[in-house]
């Protein structure tokens, strides 16, 4: 089984993201943090589904929100590190 870490920009940018879809809509920064939730949990699960986009480096895009995952995946002692950015 992977481990999941989320960098700190990743930590800051789900946030920053979630108050700003706040704004827009009530309740809608729950509905994105969900949805970033569900793909770490699918990409957790499967690490290698995605194609790798640039160097080592793979991508996965959320559902229903502008937002791509870019992660890498280290069998060797079967992590996974996480950055997330809006696209």
């Amino acid at each position: 089984m992977f481990k999941v870490h989320l960098s700190e920009f990743a930590k800051e940018d789900i946030r920053d993201a979630a108050q700003w879809y706040n704004t827009k809509e009530k309740g809608l920064g729950k509905r994105f943090t969900k949805s970033v939730r569900d793909k770490v949990k699918f990409i957790k699960n499967n690490p290698n589904a995605s194609s790798i986009r640039y160097k080592n480096v793979r991508t996965a895009i959320c559902d229903r929100f502008p937002y791509m995952i870019h992660y890498l995946v280290d069998d060797s002692i079967k992590r996974i590190v996480i950055n997330v950015n809006n696209g």
